[in-house]
């Protein structure tokens, strides 16, 4: 099946992307393999970036014509950054990046609906 829209929430440890449509959807969870959680802190105590870990969702959500990248702290900006810099033609298709604490998928999934009926509706 083909899946126009995609959500991505991610945080340090693991993204959650889901494709879907008004009345289908498939989800994945993509974990990052870095140990850096606080512990791996650099000199401005800042983590340092798994871009492993950013290529894989970035991989994951290629294929999608629209994608809305959420997430609780600074982690989805990191990666809004990686995308333009490493993946340009992605990160073209990226509507918007917007705040969200820590939804479940099912509630992510509404989210993103509702967010894209909305888009729908402007464009």
């Amino acid at each position: 099946m083909s899946f126009n829209h995609a959500v991505v929430w991610l945080d340090q440890t693991e993204a959650h992307v889901i494709h879907f449509t008004r009345d289908a959807a498939e989800s994945e969870v993509v974990k990052t393999t870095s140990q850096h959680q606080k512990a791996g802190v650099v000199g401005n105590n800042r983590a340092e970036e798994d871009t492993t870990y950013m290529d894989e969702v970035a991989t994951a959500i290629t294929a999608s014509k629209e994608i809305l990248i959420v997430g609780p702290g600074m982690e989805k900006l990191s990666f809004m950054r990686h995308l333009t810099k490493h993946h340009g033609d992605t990160a073209e298709k990226v509507i918007s990046v917007e705040t969200v604490d820590h939804p479940n998928d099912a509630q992510l999934l509404a989210y993103a609906r509702k967010y894209f009926v909305k888009e729908d509706i402007m464009h």
